[in-house]
């Protein structure tokens, strides 16, 4: 395989999912930091030379630049055990990532980021008004977690997934965002399966 570098904020936890992907397929990593609080991912150089969008994480591929961190998850699992070989268990896999990045992420992480990293006394009155709304929508993907969590181990399939890996990322640190998981048995049990799978590697 072409030499794989990580272009990435460690604090971010769609940059963990591919470090989390990469771990438990021991597949080896470089990785380049960028602070995303400082700008460091919308100068020049970045724009042009590795997202053009302004944003990571990127996974490089040899030359090639690639994205989006579940694309990213799924170039690297392409193959493996990680995505089930029933047709339908693979869909399955996806619905949940598109559901990680629609309905769980925009509320989990962005809580976390605004709260933890930036702090409240930071946001704009506009950002503090969003929060009461964040956190219900966000509360609703994690009961709705647990309902799913509380019939089967895994989220697709018969074992662990990508589907697993996108949420467990910011699920697992979703407190920093005021989020009680002690409210979610099932997705606390879940946490623990996915901590102790072989090659696990914990978030910066």
């Amino acid at each position: 395989m072409e030499t794989l570098i990580l272009h990435e904020d460690p604090c971010s936890g769609n940059c963990y999912k591919i470090r989390l992907t990469a771990a438990l397929l021991g597949l080896p990593l470089e990785r380049r930091f960028y602070d995303i609080t400082k700008g460091e991912t919308r100068t020049p150089q970045f724009l042009r030379e590795v997202n053009a969008n302004g944003r990571i994480p990127v996974l490089q591929v040899g030359e090639r630049f690639l994205p989006e961190s579940n694309a990213a998850c799924w170039y690297l699992a392409d193959g493996t055990a990680l995505i089930p070989e029933d047709r339908f268990d693979r869909a399955d896999m996806l619905r949940w990532m598109f559901f990680e990045q629609y309905n769980h992420e925009p509320n989990v992480a962005t809580l976390r980021f605004w709260l933890s990293l930036i702090g409240e006394a930071n946001l704009t009155e506009a950002q503090r008004g969003q929060i009461a709304g964040k956190r219900a929508a966000g509360e609703a993907a994690l009961a709705l977690m647990d309902q799913h969590l509380a019939q089967r181990g895994w989220f697709a399939g018969e074992g662990p997934s990508l589907a697993d890996i996108a949420l467990y990322a910011y699920t697992h640190v979703s407190e920093a965002g005021g989020f009680r998981l002690a409210d979610y048995s099932a997705v606390q049990a879940w946490l623990a399966r996915v901590a102790a799978l072989p090659g696990y590697v914990a978030m910066d």
